[in-house]
């Protein structure tokens, strides 16, 4: 994202998009809303209107029941769609399980031999120039672009949460538990996020780097 940025990151992968243009979907929909209320409300302050066919009104009762139903539809199918399609879980190519701990974040390759690693946050005074201030760490997460990447989440003392705002991806890391969605990256990049779970003193200081 960027400096005075207000609308969502830019997306790296397809249900993000999705995600994006619901939310954009949603909004329209509450503009038109908001737009609505309002205007109607400025003209009964400006006038005092009486219609005496709205003084006992079954018609207008039975728009303003079924118009608010039809508007609740237009979100609630799309929604729905997005939920499931979120949750669906397809033929992984490759597997990467993520440990929160206070305060950083260790990472396993499952499908390699001893493949481990832990991620650290680089603190400031050891930041290069061009480096992102408490975001950047030591040892990134590299994956393949255009695969079906699975991703398992735990943690080992309090509860944390794996997310990166730009591939739509938000998973709790629960001790005890293991937790496990998908996601597929349809661009190269670096990808940035950080823990999302408020896990102690150090909670802000644990964030999380996708090399695409």
């Amino acid at each position: 994202t960027t400096w005075a940025s207000l609308g969502l990151q830019d997306s790296a992968s397809p249900l993000m998009e999705q995600l994006t243009f619901f939310h954009d979907h949603a909004l329209m929909i509450l503009v038109v809303i908001s737009t609505l209320v309002g205007y109607l409300m400025f003209m009964l302050f400006c006038n005092s209107y009486t219609n005496r066919n709205l003084l006992h009104g079954q018609t207008i009762e039975m728009i303003g029941t079924i118009l608010p139903a039809m508007v609740l539809l237009f979100i609630a199918f799309p929604s729905l769609r997005l939920l499931y399609l979120l949750d669906e879980i397809n033929e992984p190519s490759i597997t990467l399980k993520a440990i929160g701990h206070q305060w950083y974040w260790s990472y396993e390759y499952s499908d390699f031999m001893n493949v481990e690693f832990d991620s650290y946050m680089i603190p400031t005074n050891e930041l290069s120039n061009d480096g992102f201030r408490l975001l950047d760490v030591d040892n990134r997460i590299i994956l393949p672009m255009n695969s079906q990447i699975r991703i398992l989440v735990t943690a080992a003392d309090v509860i944390h949460s794996w997310t990166i705002p730009a591939l739509g991806v938000k998973v709790d890391g629960t001790p005890g538990r293991l937790n496990q969605t998908n996601f597929l990256m349809n661009r190269p990049g670096l990808f940035y996020g950080q823990c999302s779970e408020i896990s102690g003193a150090n909670h802000s200081y644990m964030p999380i780097v996708i090399e695409s």
